[in-house]
């Protein structure tokens, strides 16, 4: 049986059992804060055994995805060097939710593994949690395993909990000797060497932890079962290292392919990377994103991780996204989401790739700098934090390049720097005024920044604090209507008078939870102590929630035209436009774009009511309200529903209705960052205004062309197809005229030994006069040519030198400049061309006509170069 056989017919014993098959859930799971990524095949049934989610069903099968990079279950390090840690693996399991429990686990395992797959029973041993008689028993009386083969074993290896308090229970464990000699099996082994593989994990969930360590039983026992999938094919193939099976060997041939070497000869680095290609893949397909924190930055760890490993093999340019065909063919028909997503994929990888690249060698060669100047065999902490920084080599990566040259890394001294850069990043990110560094003049006690403006845009107000900070006065109210920048929606505008206070507000920062309100005016302090009446520059802030409700509409539209990894990189939101970035990894097409911006109108023209509602985090997330980039959220947040549309957490100001929206417009989409695009958008007035002024120009056009506006496109072809073939006359007429290279070199005096030609001719545009300075420099052989044209208004010259007379140290653009200065302006360039321009056509001459005593000068000065004669 190959994998694909194996892992069908696990599901297929058990749907005979009458398992419900459950699809593999996401291995980045959005919804469990708790997890970076899945790593167990119980993660996405943890509701049901917390009795937070009902079922139709109690008994599930399923293969799920899952990967172990990061935090308890770590085994980066062993991934490559032994032959069965992965990074990405899948868990094959069966699932009781309150129906059968021990006897049926037991006796169903052992009947898959010996009566279906045909597993030797003298390499299969059992074991039992110490304290499981039941299940001690039951091995006995459900199977015909070998009484001596059942082990009774510690809380360690035989009790599985899902943390401190919750569900837990005894497991049994199915193990297989892999060693050549079965009369060398002891039950000493088990456990304890690789001699023996863990196949299969049977978890008895019956007890509660709770807070003070104490079990009880719960109301209803589930059965929780794992096999490692990739173990059983290594078994069931009759290989001994998992590496070997068809789960990898099509990627590792496709390595050998790319790198020339031999999987054989050296097989380290070819089991890392196809470890590797297979987690970053799954992690891709899912929506994570290589990135500087959490999840993202795990990604951008293997990746570079399996580039460094290329190395090994000779591979510096970007070649790990060439493996990810490898990984769809041998998992694509199981898991769709690798097919379906194969050029997303493919181009996070390679951009990762090439990034990473353009750093590396500069990053090796800083490491071998510092293992030289080294005076002991530990890498400072602050040179480690050093290549993070500077050359995005991750703290694994520098400590894997260190073992391999017999040193340690400084680990304490590169969390030392670490610290003290995020301390760093988190002043220079505050706002500039931040109000604990600031002399306040404290004005009144009391409570202050008690934000009104989602309700009212006037209110009467006390300066609690007020402090002046060059030309700009810094305010504090008891409450104020001003929204403050935040979550990319810019501050309001507004004024705050009185009868000696007349201010305008220029801007509204917070400071945690402070409101600082940016002034210019008048401030007569004596009436400081008295009401202040606030108001929004209402005019704006109509304009500013227009883009930001426009800006969750696109958000919307984007992920259901170009995919689910489409995320939020970032957002402005100002009364004149709207700029959203987004994580995507090609240029967004027209067509794409045309129809974002028609789902968006469609939204506005449905005219939806807006519902802002305000929950706690955890209920508004599993109500399954998005998370926006920029928001800093508390306890409680407000959550704003479109329809059935949209749905995100947000504190941003909004239109009671999408209709208010009047319009929406995309102007601008553009490549932010590797990775990253940024859409710019319009709305409202401004959008009818712009499509005003199109059609102005398209009516002005159509009118010049004397064509309707469907005609205008094929006019304005035929006109460029008009221009190429008139251009192409033209340069069939001058290469038979006197306005060629070889006629003009033929004009050339000599000079000190050198040709020069200076001359004005009638070229049509500055392309043609510098494409004949290209032709003239080997029709001169060697000299100098200046050549001049009189333009629509103003004069252009064309400076040429050859390459001898450019080694002598004659340079064309310092000749420009000077001749450029004759007609009152000036020139430069390269050393073989340049050219020099004037304020009026009448200087053309007097400048062609000092250009022969310039030449002149500078051929008398020459020095020519070593060994070189004149020609």
């Amino acid at each position: 049986m190959n994998a694909k056989e194996i892992r069908q017919s696990f599901i297929e014993y058990f749907e005979k059992k009458q398992h419900r098959f459950v699809r593999s859930s996401s291995v980045a799971p959005l919804d469990d804060p708790t997890l970076l990524f899945t790593n167990a095949g119980m993660n996405q049934f943890k509701p049901i055994f917390l009795g937070d989610k009902e079922i139709d069903y109690t008994r599930a099968v399923n293969s799920q995805k899952c990967i172990r990079v990061s935090g308890k279950h770590n085994d980066l390090e062993e991934v490559g060097v032994d032959t069965f840690h992965h990074t990405f693996f899948e868990m094959l399991g069966n699932w009781s939710f309150g129906d059968y429990y021990k006897s049926e686990a037991i006796q169903w395992a052992w009947e898959l593994f010996t009566d279906v797959w045909k597993l030797d029973k003298n390499r299969l041993w059992a074991t039992v949690y110490e304290e499981d008689d039941e299940a001690f028993e039951l091995w006995s009386k459900v199977t015909d395993i070998s009484p001596d083969r059942i082990l009774r074993c510690g809380k360690k290896d035989n009790f599985w909990e899902m943390g401190e308090t919750g569900p837990c229970g005894p497991c049994s464990e199915i193990h297989y000797y892999i060693g050549d000699d079965l009369s060398k099996q002891t039950a000493d082994g088990v456990n304890v060497t690789d001699e023996y593989w863990e196949l299969w994990n049977l978890v008895f969930i019956q007890y509660h932890r709770d807070e003070t360590g104490k079990l009880n039983d719960l109301p209803a026992k589930h059965v929780d079962t794992g096999a490692g999938f990739e173990r059983i094919v290594t078994v069931m193939e009759g290989k001994t290292s998992n590496y070997d099976t068809d789960l990898f060997m099509p990627i590792i041939t496709k390595m050998e392919e790319i790198s020339g070497k031999s999987y054989k000869d050296d097989p380290v680095p070819f089991r890392v990377i196809a470890d590797h290609i297979r987690m970053l893949s799954f992690s891709i397909a899912d929506g994570a994103m290589p990135s500087n924190e959490g999840r993202g930055y795990v990604l951008r760890r293997i990746l570079r991780r399996a580039a460094r490993f290329g190395r090994i093999l000779g591979l510096k340019d970007p070649f790990v996204y060439e493996l990810v065909d490898s990984v769809g063919e041998i998992l694509g028909e199981t898991f769709p989401e690798i097919i379906d997503k194969r050029k997303h994929i493919q181009n996070v990888i390679k951009a990762e790739e090439t990034s990473f690249n353009a750093t590396l060698d500069r990053g090796l060669g800083h490491f071998d700098r510092i293992v030289k100047t080294l005076k002991s065999n530990i890498i400072p902490g602050e040179e480690a934090f050093r290549l993070y920084d500077t050359y995005g080599f991750p703290l694994d990566l520098t400590e894997l390049i260190a073992r391999e040259k017999g040193l340690s890394v400084d680990i304490a001294g590169f969390d030392s720097a670490m610290t003290d850069q995020k301390t760093r990043a988190k002043a220079a990110g505050k706002f500039k005024h931040e109000s604990s560094s600031i002399d306040w003049k404290i004005n009144t006690q009391g409570s202050d920044s008690e934000f009104i403006g989602y309700t009212s845009l006037s209110t009467d107000s006390i300066i609690r604090r007020w402090s002046i900070q060059g030309d700009q006065l810094l305010v504090i109210l008891d409450k104020t209507p001003f929204y403050a920048e935040s979550g990319g929606q810019i501050g309001d505008n507004g004024t705050i008078v009185n009868g000696g206070i007349d201010l305008q507000i220029i801007d509204a920062k917070k400071d945690e939870n402070v409101f600082i309100h940016v002034c210019e005016g008048d401030f007569d302090e004596s009436f400081a102590n008295q009401s202040v009446h606030c108001t929004v520059d209402i005019k704006r802030r109509q304009a500013i929630k227009l883009n930001h409700t426009a800006t969750h509409l696109l958000h919307k539209a984007l992920r259901e035209e170009l995919g689910d990894h489409v995320h939020q990189a970032g957002s402005l939101v100002s009364p004149d436009y709207l700029r959203f970035d987004l994580t995507h990894f090609e240029k967004i097409a027209s067509d794409e774009i045309e129809r974002v911006e028609m789902s968006v109108n469609q939204e506005i023209l449905k005219n939806i009511q807006l519902d802002i509602s305000v929950h706690s985090f955890d209920e508004a997330r599993k109500a399954g309200a998005e998370a926006l980039f920029g928001e800093k959220y508390g306890d409680e947040v407000r959550v704003v529903t479109i329809g059935n549309y949209s749905k995100e957490l947000c504190g941003g100001i909004h239109v009671e209705r999408t209709g208010d929206i009047g319009a929406f417009k995309i102007i601008e989409e553009s490549s932010l960052a590797a990775g990253v695009r940024r859409i710019v958008a319009i709305t409202g007035l401004k959008a009818l205004q712009l499509m005003q002024k199109n059609f102005a120009l398209i009516k002005s056009v159509q009118e010049q062309l004397k064509c309707t506006p469907d005609e205008i496109h094929e006019r304005i072809e035929g006109l460029f197809k008009k221009q190429k073939e008139l251009e192409k006359a033209f340069k069939q007429w001058r290469s038979g005229s006197a306005l060629n290279s070889r006629t003009i070199a033929s004009e050339a005096e000599v000079i000190h030994g050198k040709n020069v030609v200076i001359k004005e001719i009638s070229a049509i545009s500055m392309d043609e006069l510098k494409a004949l300075g290209d032709e003239l420099i080997p029709a001169l052989k060697s000299g100098i040519g200046v050549i001049g044209m009189k333009g629509d208004k103003k004069p252009t010259i064309v400076v040429v030198v050859t390459p001898d007379l450019v080694k002598s140290g004659i340079h064309a653009g310092k000749l420009a400049r000077e001749i450029g200065s004759v007609m009152g302006a000036g020139g430069g360039g390269k050393p073989h061309l340049a050219t020099a321009g004037g304020r009026n056509n009448d200087d053309l001459g007097k400048a062609i006509s000092a250009s022969k005593n310039i030449v002149e000068n500078v051929l008398a000065n020459m020095v020519p170069p070593k060994d070189q004669d004149d020609v």
